[in-house]
């Protein structure tokens, strides 16, 4: 049976090879401009749109932190302190909170990193109420409409529900005290108890001087059909495969890693972002989350990227157009990802490589210092512009309660 595998992959990758040819000659850097609401709506400028108020809070809740660990700079999670920064001194920003269309709550949640740089959230929970119970008991503003006017940024693996692990997750559920608020997070899954209604979904941290450090020159031919690096077991968690990525990833290295098409390993090369710029497709299955870095390196990068995460929720949807740049495989489909790619015709191969090259498109996945137009800062705050006005009905009345500030595990409770 394994011969047989192997002669069949033989097989489709002499046929596909001259296919990798004629693409190679047909790459250009021409870009296609989105179509659309899609392409208006990316690159909107939200100056002049809303107005922000930024709390200032003691530094225990933030500069203090990130003092103690600076690997946070640098983490998959660090859009919640490049966010701050960037706040302070946009234009958006208004030091007059009677005239703020949205509050924000600088509180660095995820820098809380182990020796091997994994975040511990179990601290999250207790520095996220402490700091709600000072902006609420020093000024009028949370308790107006008990946090519907206010958003917070929560990059954690399972957004605010504070726990790397999914049942853990469900089972905790979004804080309590941020039920009402717009929740700014880059965990995004349909019908998760982890997601609310209005939540922005963004893309996850990835180093953008490093990323551009990497580049190599643009008529380099794409000779890597599929490309992927990372982990296929997660051997110390779940030694059979079966729960991580809900076997998606055992099922890619068990049916592809003899297959002559796939240039898969858990090897991470220092060539990594070069052979992302010399690949067609670039894998980005689930982990333990469904999200990862390696969506914005396969979009920056100008690789097509494969998307299997069933019931994913992608950053920016509304200006984005994954389903045109990307190709969506469902996680039961993996054992027939070769078959699926194969059969992409040259010509939709090379309009997504169009779309991926619009820069507004790169830009849109990245947080770079200083910020830039278009950047996913501003999309950010294009997708709180768009939520205005507030609804009266976010405004309560006077001595009105809706949270339950006792709700959530004990542990949750106690002072931080």
């Amino acid at each position: 049976m394994r011969i047989q595998r192997w002669v069949l992959a033989v097989i489709l990758c002499i046929v596909f090879s001259s296919r990798i040819e004629a693409f190679k000659f047909q790459r250009t850097q021409q870009t296609e401009r989105i179509s659309g609401s899609a392409g208006d709506v990316l690159e909107d400028d939200p100056v002049g749109r809303l107005k922000v108020f930024v709390y200032e809070l003691p530094s225990k809740y933030n500069k203090k932190i990130l003092q103690k660990d600076p690997r946070c700079l640098t983490h998959m999670f660090a859009a919640e302190i490049f966010m701050h920064r960037f706040l302070l001194s946009s234009p958006v920003r208004t030091f007059n909170p009677e005239e703020a269309d949205w509050f924000y709550t600088p509180v660095y949640t995820t820098c809380d990193l182990t020796a091997n740089g994994l975040p511990l959230p179990f601290k999250s929970p207790r520095m996220m109420r402490s700091a709600i119970q000072l902006i609420s008991s020093n000024w009028p503003y949370w308790n107006r409409t008990e946090g519907a006017d206010h958003f917070f940024i929560v990059p954690h693996d399972f957004g605010a529900c504070f726990h790397y692990q999914e049942e853990k997750a469900i089972e905790r559920g979004i804080l309590p005290l941020l039920q009402r608020a717009t929740l700014v997070q880059t965990f995004g899954q349909r019908n998760h108890v982890c997601l609310n209604d209005g939540s922005i979904t963004i893309p996850p941290y990835a180093p953008p001087q490093k990323m551009q450090a990497h580049l190599i020159p643009p008529t380099t031919p794409r000779s890597i059909f599929v490309y992927f690096r990372g982990l296929f077991y997660d051997v110390g968690n779940d030694p059979e495969g079966g729960y991580y990525a809900r076997g998606a990833r055992a099922s890619v290295w068990e049916n592809f890693k003899d297959n002559p098409l796939f240039d898969i390993s858990t090897e991470h090369p220092t060539t990594y972002y070069e052979d992302m710029q010399r690949a067609i497709f670039c894998l980005c299955p689930l982990g333990w989350a469904p999200w990862s870095p390696r969506l914005v390196e396969a979009v920056v990068f100008g690789c097509i990227p494969v998307i299997i995460a069933d019931d994913i929720v992608l950053p920016f949807a509304d200006a984005i157009p994954w389903e045109d740049i990307g190709v969506f495989v469902a996680e039961k489909d993996v054992p027939k990802l070769d078959t699926i790619l194969t059969s992409i015709p040259i010509d939709e191969i090379l309009r997504k490589q169009r779309l991926l090259a619009n820069p507004s498109m790169k830009q849109a996945m990245l947080f770079p210092q200083p910020a830039q137009p278009r950047d996913a800062f501003h999309q950010i705050l294009n997708g709180l512009a768009r939520k205005l006005p507030h609804n009266k009905s976010v405004y309560l009345n006077p001595g009105e309660k809706i949270l339950n500030w006792t709700a959530g595990p004990a542990g949750d409770l106690k002072p931080w």
